[in-house]
């Protein structure tokens, strides 16, 4: 995250536009085959594993941190990953938990003179900030050479400070996705709904069954910009969406006020929302997800809006992805549905063979291939398999990212200042938590909104 920074990127440079029809998937989860698809250059190193391509140094007696604020069963298989990577090449990688926002929790670090080898950074701005405080170093040729075969040129410019690149982005997230218990719209006689106005008629099939419609996680502040942002983009549309998240228009503009109606006539209904709403701002994202697929047919709420990660948080109950919990796209409040993505980039900050090594074997198939098939991911990287993902929901879902090509926009609240759109209790997250709390004070959301960014922008 970053907190005095204004992306630089082209507008079509942002996270991916993913086309996601996912509809009503009754799929099981399958398992995977052992295709690594080797198709990497050789990198000049002197290891490489079965069926793979890649090559990568011998680094025995080497130690390597890497920071990330990934948790539970993300970070458990994440370090999967870097099992593999200790394996081929004889290094020690110690996976250090970060605390959100990231880059406050680096500045810390190097403060101290211990900053971990590498990072994993979750904004563009963050990326921008890591240069800008000379924290962050260039990949080296290998990585890039990794880059150029397995990317696009969009998620390339992603990791790019003044045309230098200087991050590998290893995760994507597609956030424009409802999930919800299909038992419960089974007994209402539900239909997944296309159309912001069909959603809600959804929603009050739902309550007319005897189940509360929503599960919201209001705790963490960034699943409600995120609803903010489906909504907006597909109102107010990319150009404008662009021109907020630059704060080239102003939060009390009528397309803010518009998407934060709308956002309303959902908010604004208590007994659509689990718990009620003071009840959803003091509900953590990851309970807002278990709440949904526990209980049954009679869950505490019958949907949850958020991205394909969700799928790790599903599998913490008995609900099965393609059966008991499905999905549908978010619905369009305007001319088209919203598709809003998010990722995770890596960056060097202690510049090493060992570091640049580990960089370049994120950046290959090989790497992404494995956390793939752990379920719970997405990969930006073309090169990576769809068979590798676990099941056919998130097959689907990563053809649709890997299709869209540079045709992407990235997430609003991760361009825009940490202060503003990444730090919890305050900013964007915060004027949200409170509009949840109160849907009615649509002004003075719009008011606090711009205060805050005014601020924000110009610190």
């Amino acid at each position: 995250m970053r907190s005095t920074l204004r992306t630089t990127r082209t507008p079509t440079l942002r996270r991916a536009v993913v086309a996601i029809a996912v509809g009503s998937l009754a799929l099981a989860l399958t398992s995977c085959g052992d295709d690594d698809n080797g198709k990497n250059e050789p990198s000049g190193g002197t290891s490489s594993s079965k069926g793979s391509s890649l090559q990568l140094p011998k680094l025995d007696g080497e130690s390597l941190e890497i920071a990330a604020v990934w948790t539970g069963d993300e970070q458990k298989n994440f370090k999967q990953v870097l099992a593999e990577f200790e394996k081929r090449t004889g290094a020690k990688v110690t996976f250090v938990p970060a605390q959100d926002p990231i880059i406050n929790f680096l500045g810390s670090k190097v403060a101290g003179g211990a900053p971990p080898d590498v990072a994993m950074l979750p904004q563009p701005g963050a990326i921008k900030q890591a240069v800008d405080k000379k924290w962050a170093k260039p990949l080296g040729a290998d990585a890039q050479a990794q880059l150029t075969k397995n990317y696009s040129q969009g998620w390339q410019d992603l990791g790019k400070v003044d045309g230098k690149q200087y991050a590998a982005y290893y995760k994507a997230a597609n956030k424009s996705l409802v999930w919800y218990n299909a038992k419960v719209f089974e007994n209402a006689a539900a239909k997944e709904p296309k159309t912001w106005k069909e959603f809600l008629a959804t929603a009050q099939a739902i309550y007319d069954s005897g189940v509360t419609p929503m599960s919201i996680g209001g705790a963490d502040g960034w699943p409600l910009t995120d609803w903010f942002e489906n909504i907006y983009l597909s109102q107010a549309g990319p150009e404008k969406y662009d021109q907020l998240a630059k704060h080239e228009i102003k939060w009390t503009d009528p397309s803010v006020k518009q998407a934060l109606t709308t956002l309303a006539q959902l908010w604004g209904k208590s007994d659509f929302i689990a718990g009620g709403n003071k009840e959803a701002v003091q509900t953590e994202f990851t309970k807002s997800v278990e709440q949904t697929f526990t209980g049954g047919d009679q869950p505490k709420g019958a949907m949850v809006y958020e991205g394909d990660f969700v799928q790790v948080n599903i599998q913490q109950t008995k609900a099965k992805v393609g059966t008991d919990a499905k999905v549908f796209p978010f619905p369009a409040a305007g001319d088209q549905a919203p598709v809003v993505s998010g990722g995770d980039a890596a960056v060097i900050l202690k510049d090493s063979k060992a570091a640049q090594a580990l960089v370049t074997f994120l950046a290959s198939p090989d790497a992404a291939t494995i956390q793939a098939k752990l379920g719970g991911y997405l990969s930006p990287n073309k090169n990576v398999d769809l068979s590798a993902y676990p099941n056919e929901v998130q097959r689907t879902i990563a053809k649709a990212l890997i299709d869209a090509g540079d045709d992407f926009r990235f997430d609003m609240s991760d361009q825009t200042p940490q202060a503003f759109g990444g730090t919890p209790g305050k900013g964007e997250w915060k004027a949200l938590q409170d509009f949840l709390t109160n849907p009615k004070d649509v002004a003075g959301t719009q008011a606090t909104l711009e205060a805050e960014a005014a601020k924000a922008y110009k610190d």
